[in-house]
């Protein structure tokens, strides 16, 4: 496994260097190129992206921490600038052991960790295996317990991981295009311009696998999650901060809560106007938090 250079992998046509400016760096996982962004120095700081997002989620926050900390956002593969590879399984815990690799190869120590969405379990996988390197959590709208007994993600699992979900996610990337914008708490910081960047890795329709894979996994992973859940005792240790956004329709009040009675966290900043993505909707909240 090895890092490799910008000039093994063209940018595509869609890419604006004026919306994403970040140097590209990549590396060789088994499932295919993993893109990630790797900027600035001193103690770093790992961004971990959910459903359907990337690394672009992440850069108002990057640009603002970047003179004091070494920033990693790595796309997950089948997202951002990452491979897409047709046949490969897209499982959560798979993404995990990539992610670990990444981390591994890239010999980071004393870590700060975001972790967002789907980002929370992949992530928090590595924190529980290697809770030595990490220095400090940040939660952001995130779980890492089974909901299979939860209906409420039942019935979005079951839809749109299902046939219907599959083909309107493969046909018209109808994650990206539609859920997006609802879990928006801050409708007026996704721009048309925002968005389109946002969602536009996922345009090949053939490249849209682990947009619809991730959905399923809500409840296809149910042992796979239930098992990080056991171990969270782990993670007691480490101080934590969550930044929620109280907006959210993906994770409420109710999943915070949980959070809130398993880490005891130091710090808990609901943020009124927010939705799913605090990182976007009030990246200054998140820099301020990480700088110091």
């Amino acid at each position: 496994m090895l890092k490799t250079t910008a000039v093994d992998h063209a940018r595509p046509t869609w890419f604006d260097s004026c919306m994403y400016h970040f140097d590209p760096h990549y590396f060789t996982s088994p499932a295919g190129k993993m893109h990630y962004i790797d900027k600035g120095k001193g103690s770093p700081v790992v961004f971990v992206h959910g459903n359907p997002g990337w690394s672009f989620e992440f850069r108002d926050v990057i640009n603002g921490v970047a003179i004091k900390h070494h920033c990693v956002a790595p796309d997950h593969i089948g997202f951002g600038l990452s491979d897409k590879p047709a046949d490969w399984g897209y499982l959560p815990e798979q993404h995990a052991e990539n992610f670990a690799a990444l981390i591994d190869h890239l010999d980071l120590r004393d870590i700060t960790l975001v972790v967002n969405d789907w980002g929370g379990p992949i992530g928090l996988s590595y924190a529980l295996a290697h809770p030595q390197r990490i220095q400090r959590l940040v939660l952001l709208n995130t779980w890492m317990w089974s909901v299979k007994n939860d209906g409420y993600y039942r019935m979005f699992s079951a839809f749109m991981g299902g046939p219907v979900g599959r083909f309107l996610i493969r046909n018209f990337n109808f994650f990206g295009r539609a859920v997006v914008p609802i879990v928006y708490g801050k409708r007026k910081k996704l721009t048309r311009e925002v968005h389109q960047f946002m969602i536009a890795p996922l345009a090949d329709k053939a490249k849209r696998k682990g947009a619809w894979v991730f959905p399923r996994e809500i409840i296809a992973s149910s042992a796979w999650l239930a098992g990080l859940w056991a171990q969270r005792e782990k993670l007691a240790h480490i101080p934590t901060t969550i930044i929620w956004g109280m907006k959210d329709i993906a994770f409420r009040e109710k999943e915070l809560n949980t959070w809130v009675e398993a880490l005891h966290p130091e710090n808990v900043i609901r943020l009124d106007d927010v939705g799913h993505y605090p990182q976007d909707e009030a990246p200054e909240v998140l820099a301020r938090e990480l700088m110091k």
